[in-house]
């Protein structure tokens, strides 16, 4: 059988969730697939595992386990994955003994920052710990964790100053973004889902957006998302490679909470007075002042070797080596 075929089949044997090096295990002991001279066989199955994930292989799923790692299981024997075992911490042997260096929720801003971008948006992390009441955790529930500036880019100084002559509002698109490291359960869905829904009420668009969602949340996202019109985009490995599973439904801006915000946040009162700047500019300043707005929002990775680099500095774990990032 093919090495695909030698990994489906111990998914199979076993019948339960697994990580990567008990499917590897299973596959030597079987004797399903001979890695003859291979030198980490263990490494290429975490690489196909990850395949499988990223085609959209509807015969596997995974679930993000504690220490960075992931568990696999075939979509068929689905309904003997519990809520119990989506939140319980399989961590391999090899890494028992460890004390495994987390990495923070935010440093997944630089991850979407990137993203965002490659298709022309300009972005700004939101501390809400600066806000006015900043000790309230109920602040978290205000105002979002990124916001997103996009314009629209017109080719002649005539259309440009047409458009603003109607209506200076169809020029430029604000988007609010929730970060979250990962998503497993229904609740926890339930939960980021509606942090987003709160904190994107005044913006046009509104995401939530997580580094590792289970996969048994699909259906339960597209539901939550129809129905209240917040988008989810799933960050990769290779932030340029990001999906976006579901878009956000356009809303008019709120001005009288962007108000409110900019009162309790001077960051986004800055960011704001940056897009007026922007947006009113003349067409000879243009250039600088997007310039002048890009220096203000947050930094980015411009390349695949950057992105590898940023990875190891903040310990994000990814379902591939590393070096198979470049």
């Amino acid at each position: 059988m093919t090495i695909k075929e030698a990994i489906l089949k111990s998914l199979e044997d076993k019948n339960k969730i697994s990580n990567y090096l008990e499917i590897c295990n299973h596959i030597i002991e079987s004797n399903y697939y001979d890695f003859k001279d291979a030198k980490t066989p263990a490494s290429t199955i975490s690489a196909l595992l990850g395949d499988f994930i990223r085609k959209g292989d509807s015969r596997v799923k995974r679930i993000n386990q504690p220490g960075g790692t992931y568990s696999y299981y075939l979509t068929k024997n689905e309904q003997l994955v519990t809520t119990e075992t989506l939140v319980t911490s399989v961590i391999p042997n090899e890494k028992k003994n460890i004390k495994i260096k987390n990495y923070e929720e935010r440093d997944l801003h630089k991850l979407l920052s990137s993203y965002l971008k490659s298709i022309g948006t300009y972005s700004k992390t939101i501390f809400h710990e600066q806000s006015m009441n900043s000790k309230d955790n109920h602040q978290k529930w205000v105002h979002p964790d990124m916001v997103g500036i996009s314009f629209l880019d017109l080719h002649t100084e005539a259309s440009q100053t047409f458009l603003k002559a109607i209506n200076r509002i169809d020029t430029f698109k604000i988007t609010s973004y929730e970060v979250k490291k990962e998503i497993n359960t229904d609740y926890e869905l339930k939960k980021t889902f509606f942090q987003a829904v709160s904190n994107s009420s005044w913006a046009n668009y509104g995401y939530l957006v997580a580094f590792s969602i289970s996969d048994s949340l699909h259906d339960e996202m597209e539901r939550l998302s129809q129905s209240f019109g917040i988008g989810i985009i799933e960050l990769k490995a290779n932030p340029f490679e990001s999906k976006v599973h579901y878009v956000s439904k356009y809303k008019t801006l709120d001005f009288k909470t962007i108000d409110k915000l900019c009162v309790i946040n001077k960051e986004l009162e800055k960011l704001i007075e940056q897009v007026e700047k922007t947006l009113t500019a003349n067409e000879k300043y243009i250039k600088s002042t997007k310039k002048e707005l890009e220096e203000f929002c947050d930094s980015y990775l411009s390349n695949d070797s950057e992105v590898a680099a940023y990875f190891k500095e903040k310990n994000i774990p990814a379902e591939i080596p590393l070096d198979n990032i470049i």
